[in-house]
Formats: structure tokens, sequence, C-alpha cells
């Protein structure tokens, strides 16, 4: 059965999240709060992992993952960012926004989108996952956490726990997630194209 890890959602207890990071460096899949709905997460650099992680939403490998940072700093390698790029990516971030950029070369095949060679990345607002992305070191790949063949995201850990207990590893109960999607934004371009409006305000994309 699936581990849970109850933690405080503002002062998240460092031991759990460590214990969390552990699975995550053997391979695992975690459901993870976010500042928009619950995550499905595992190792960037883990290809099993990542095929896991698609089984388990149901998706194929066309599907496009996005890749969890802690700070803009982590971007450059991922991604490539202008100066006008950054000073978007800076005024909208931390905060509940999905960015489509240019993947830098750096990026696995595996990772981009196969056709234009692009990348979704976000910088989330959430005490916890923030925590466990300064303890792992790294981006996390991700995907929102919507049953196979639903439409809905899972918001209640011990429902996600009961659906998946055979499927990932731990989950990581923070409370309820606000229930509403990112905003998602292409930037890959010169201009700012709205892809899905959700819980991100479009007045700090200058929308």
């Amino acid at each position: 059965m699936a581990q849970l890890f109850e933690v405080h959602p503002d002062n998240p207890q460092a031991r759990l999240l460590k214990q969390a990071v552990a699975l995550l460096e053997k391979g695992s899949v975690l459901a993870v709060p976010t500042d928009s709905s619950y995550a499905l997460v595992c190792h960037l650099d883990d290809k099993a992992a990542a095929d896991s992680l698609r089984r388990v939403r149901g998706v194929d490998d066309k599907h496009h993952l996005t890749l969890l940072c802690r700070d803009l700093s982590e971007l450059a390698g991922y991604a490539r960012v202008d100066n006008r790029q950054f000073r978007l990516l800076k005024s909208a971030t931390p905060g509940p926004y999905t960015f489509i950029l240019e993947a830098s070369k750096e990026v696995p095949r595996r990772l981009s989108h196969p056709a234009r060679k692009t990348i979704g990345l976000r910088l989330p607002e959430h005490k916890v996952l923030q925590e466990l992305l300064a303890l792992l070191g790294a981006p996390l790949l991700a995907t929102t956490l919507i049953p196979p063949g639903e439409t809905e995201p899972l918001n209640e850990a011990l429902d996600i726990r009961e659906r998946f207990e055979h499927q990932i590893a731990a989950v990581i109960d923070a409370g309820a997630c606000p229930m509403e999607p990112t905003t998602v934004v292409d930037i890959s371009g010169d201009g700012v194209v709205l892809v899905r409006q959700g819980r991100g305000p479009l007045a700090a994309l200058g929308l």
C-alpha cells in the first residue's frame, strides 16, 4: 500500500519530506499537493519512473509533462529564456502558471514536445512542494492527478491513496488543494499566447 505522509501545510516536517525524497530517488511515483491541484511526480532523470508516471495517468509519450522548479535559477538548464521572457516569468512566479518555453539542448528529447521542441515549466507557490523541491535539489517531472478516463483531478489524499495504492509509492497529505488548474501561456515565440485560463490572474501577464 502507498505510504501516507501527513505534513503541516505551512511548516512541513522535514523528516517526512526526506522520506518522500528517498522514494523519488529510488524511481518511485508520488502524489503531491500544488497551488492548483494534486499532481503525480517523479524524478526528472529517471526514464523508467517517467514511463510509470504516464501509465498511472493513462497518457502516452505525446502528452506534455511539466517540470516543477523551485526558482528561476533552475530554468536556465532546461529552457531558452531571453530578457523579455525572464521579466515576465519574474513578475508572475511563483504562482499557479505553466509556461511553455523553447527547450534547451540539455533537455532529453523524451521530455520536450516531439514536434515543437518546447517544454512546460512551473514554479509553484506551495510551501510543502517548495520544501520537497529544496530537499531533492532538482526539478520534478509532473502531471495533474486526473484518473484515466476522468476529467477532474482528485483532491483528497486518502481518496488518492485508495485509488492508486498499488501504482504509486506515497501520497503527501497537506490538506485539500484549490482544485483549479494553472493558467497556461505559451511564451516560446515573440508574444504571449493564452493556452488555458486558470487560477493564475491574467493581469500579472499583461493580458
